[in-house]
């Protein structure tokens, strides 16, 4: 299955802005929208086309509230994530899908703390009474641009992360 990744904006709600609008929700009601990284949406869908052809369905939507729209296609690398314009480039067979892992843009994976939502007294222990504590999902964090030189990527080192996400971008992206 190829998976979707939409990052949302930083100031806005990406669930909210998209399931709060009829032609959006429509359009994602058949898929199973999980939350991999805080302000981020996923779903599967049955091929690198679909993905694309979502995408291009959901644009308006995407230029307003979407910083990155990131499809995962295992036929190309089980790991590693293309951009919607090389995912497009792939499927319109402008990019053979052996060429695409040049240029990387590569985010910073942070875990978050656990939102438990308790007080501690004093001593140090938690009040009785306290919800269950929920865990939140990790944040992605500032990405920077990599060219891959053989079978290496170049190291993260923008700040100290947990992981990272390798995403294969265009030429034209990385250039910009």
């Amino acid at each position: 299955m190829t998976q979707v990744c939409l990052v949302g904006s930083e100031d806005v709600n990406l669930r909210y802005e998209l399931l709060s609008r009829e032609t959006a929700r429509n359009a994602l009601s058949t898929y199973d929208l999980r939350e991999p990284f805080e302000n981020a949406l996923r779903l599967e869908t049955v091929s690198l086309g679909a993905a694309v052809a979502l995408l291009n369905d959901l644009n308006w939507y995407l230029v307003r509230f979407v910083d990155a729209a990131l499809i995962k296609e295992p036929s190309i690398s089980e790991t590693e994530w293309l951009s919607r314009e090389l995912a497009a480039a792939v499927r319109d067979d402008e990019v053979a899908p052996d060429e695409t892992g040049r240029f990387l843009k590569v985010y910073g994976v942070v875990d978050a703390e656990t939102d438990d939502g308790a007080e501690s007294d004093a001593d140090g222990s938690d009040e009785a009474a306290a919800p269950p504590a929920q865990e939140r999902p990790p944040r992605l964090v500032d990405p920077m641009l990599l060219t891959r030189t053989g079978d290496v990527i170049p190291e993260y080192d923008l700040q100290e992360v947990d992981e990272t996400l390798v995403v294969r971008v265009t030429e034209a992206e990385f250039g910009a």
